[in-house]
């Protein structure tokens, strides 16, 4: 099964060296052993938050998969490393699952209809989601259908000081808006 999986640099995971390609481990425990790996790819920044001090791929799990209910959290004996993401890449992943998943709990990582960009990203979800940041920031916006609740737009934008602008508050269509401060 195509899954995420966050490394710190170099394809470590707590002491353990990955390689490209396939890897073998004995046991798969989702809460003790096994290789670990995500659904979805949002989940993943809850063991890796910040984006300047990992790396996310696309793995495929295969053998024994174990889950434990915790998010999208899977452990299995093989773990087959299969792409590095960028960072645009890793939020558009993500913004694709909520899209293809709209009605699954939400990762903890999207914030309902404002964020403010932490540890290089605001991930934000809802009927006219907001969002801004500092230089180098990613923001990821998805735009939900009132009705249903159904994710009808997605867009992502990095903070570059001359299309996106620092401090700004964005839309889901790019467009700086005012936003009432609580």
């Amino acid at each position: 099964m195509i899954a995420y999986k966050g490394f710190a640099p170099g394809l470590i995971c707590r002491g353990y060296q990955f390689v490209p390609g396939l890897n073998k481990t004995e046991k798969a425990n989702c809460r003790y052993n096994g290789f670990h790996c995500a659904e979805n790819p949002l989940d993943c920044l809850t063991y890796y938050p910040n984006m300047d001090q990992a790396e996310y791929y696309i793995v495929n799990a295969g053998g024994d998969i174990d889950e434990d209910g915790n998010d999208t959290k899977i452990s299995c004996t093989e773990l087959t490393v299969l792409k590095k993401l960028t960072k645009e890449d890793f939020f558009l992943h993500g913004l694709a699952f909520m899209a293809d998943h709209p009605l699954r709990e939400w990762s903890c990582r999207v914030v309902k209809d404002k964020a403010e960009a932490a540890a290089g990203y605001a991930v934000v979800r809802g009927i006219d989601p907001v969002a801004r940041g500092k230089k180098g920031d990613i923001l990821a916006f998805a735009k939900e259908n009132p009705v249903d609740g159904h994710i009808i737009q997605i867009a992502l934008a990095q903070v570059d000081g001359i299309k996106v602008l620092s401090d700004i508050w964005y839309g889901a269509d790019l467009t700086e808006r005012e936003v009432a401060l609580l």
